[in-house]
């Protein structure tokens, strides 16, 4: 996401593993190029993380009407030639929402003349080139992404995730799915399935994961999207990309392999393949701004791998050979069967979407 957004970049993101990992020296992803600029990042909490990235959206709409608004005041009281064409392309691109080279260009090109046109300005002038420099970084809008595991998003932050996809702004979300709540000792979340174990399931979770690319679907405005890295790389960069592109809110749910699991975490890339291959994660893509007829992609081949060797390689699923061994074996057999059940159902979506 990083590399895709780069210094347009501006993240919220909710408190768990991806704010400890993400966040802490001396790897980190947010990094800068080689003039020092790259994305913003702040740290809020599981209860208001979506709340406080909404924030950053209003912010950076009201920053550009406001930009917008004296470059308008400036351009009727008179300026340079230079400065002139240059706002005018800048604003060009502002409109647009353009986030490419193009627009880079043009805003640099506007910065590098405002200094001189300030030191030249009549009293006048003045407030409103100081202004403009003020918000010289807004000509460009903003990528705004919300970050948060499934604790956050299907749990304890799920009211401001909905809130946030219904208000059709231009906001991203990614959540990191792990099934449990990794960062807080692995409880039980909305998004662990029948049969893992987790605290507060220590006999297994007896009811099914909460289906949350689906209820935002039902929206009709909202970007979804179910993304495994290590199953389909290009799938999960498209995924990113359009999410960007869309003006609207977007979700991306991202399968993210997790010590909590029990699992080898020098093989995560291979185990999220895997998932995906026994029709455990689905890969789709849901873009409104699509042709109609195509705005659902189901992208999953059909389950090669084996369901039940895959739950029984982590120790998630296996511990319920021990704290319920007589149900065990019947609930391997209802994860199997929810895990197709829900496969079938997200297939079929693009026939009715």
């Amino acid at each position: 996401v990083t590399q895709i957004c780069g210094e347009h970049m501006m993240v919220a993101n909710a408190t768990g593993c991806s704010s400890i990992y993400g966040g802490t020296f001396p790897t980190i992803p947010y990094c800068t190029s080689k003039n020092g600029r790259g994305p913003s990042w702040a740290n809020s909490l599981f209860e208001d993380n979506a709340e406080y990235g909404m924030g950053f959206r209003l912010a950076v709409d009201n920053n550009r009407a406001l930009l917008r608004q004296n470059v308008a005041k400036l351009l009727e009281l008179g300026t340079t030639a230079d400065l002139t064409a240059a706002l005018n392309k800048a604003v060009e691109i502002c409109v647009t929402n353009e986030l490419g080279d193009e627009a880079v260009a043009a805003q640099n090109a506007v910065q590098f003349l405002l200094p001189t046109a300030l030191a030249e300005a009549s009293a006048d002038v003045a407030p409103v080139l100081r202004k403009l420099i003020e918000l010289q970084d807004y000509f460009i809008d903003k990528a705004v992404w919300i970050f948060g595991g499934d604790g956050w998003a299907y749990d304890i932050g799920y009211g401001g995730v909905d809130h946030v996809v219904a208000s059709g702004k231009n906001v991203n979300i990614l959540v990191l799915d792990t099934e449990v709540y990794s960062n807080t000792g692995g409880q039980a979340s909305k998004a662990t399935p029948i049969g893992a174990v987790a605290k507060f399931a220590t006999n297994g979770m007896r009811s099914g994961k909460k289906n949350l690319g689906f209820m935002c679907m039902s929206y009709g405005n909202v970007y979804v999207a179910c993304i495994s890295m290590g199953a389909n790389r290009m799938q999960t960069q498209k995924a990113i990309q359009e999410a960007i592109n869309y003006d609207g809110p977007s979700i991306i749910m991202a399968y993210s392999p997790c010590i909590a699991h029990g699992i080898d975490m020098m093989k995560t890339q291979t185990i999220a393949k895997n998932a995906v291959e026994c029709g455990y994660w689905p890969l789709y893509r849901f873009n409104p701004a699509a042709e109609e007829g195509k705005q659902f992609t189901w992208e999953a081949k059909e389950p090669k791998g084996d369901f039940q060797a895959f739950i029984r390689n982590e120790r998630r699923y296996t511990t319920l050979l021990k704290t319920a061994p007589d149900e065990a074996e019947e609930l391997f057999q209802l994860a199997e069967a929810d895990a197709k059940k829900r496969w079938n159902f997200m297939q079929k979506i693009g026939e009715i979407m």
